[in-house]
């Protein structure tokens, strides 16, 4: 990001969520495509992915299923986005609901980010889970 879009980004709230939905979009994609995994890293954005013993305990198919599904969710509305930044969404794996949640992080996944538009500062954590682990 140049200095001149950093300024602009600061005060501008849509342009933060734009940003934000852009890197979660390219975060969740990375999930089973390598060229967004090698852009993903370009651009500094890390994070880590948890499944929940719901979903890790239907097996690796299943599991390899829901980031697939994940990672090609464009199910977006008010109701599941309410801030729409691409944080939350649902898919289906083989006749199971599963939810998504990605939560942005400081850098020590300590406390939740102060500047979530900004890589360099920010870490996301993906968890899938059932329905009723949420």
């Amino acid at each position: 990001m140049n200095i001149e879009a950093t300024k602009e980004i600061e005060t501008d709230a849509s342009l933060q969520a734009a940003e934000i939905v852009a890197q979660n979009d390219l975060f969740r994609k990375a999930l089973i495509d390598p060229n967004a995994a090698i852009e993903m890293h370009s651009k500094g954005i890390q994070g880590q992915v948890f499944v929940t013993p719901g979903v890790s305990g239907e097996g690796p198919e299943f599991q390899a299923a829901a980031l697939a599904a994940v990672s090609t969710d464009t199910h977006f509305a008010e109701g599941n986005d309410p801030y729409g930044d691409h944080t939350f969404g649902a898919v289906t794996v083989r006749d199971q609901k599963l939810f998504w949640k990605i939560d942005l992080y400081d850098a020590d996944y300590k406390y939740g980010s102060d500047r979530p538009f900004d890589p360099a500062v920010t870490r996301r954590v993906l968890t899938i889970m059932c329905p009723s682990e949420y």
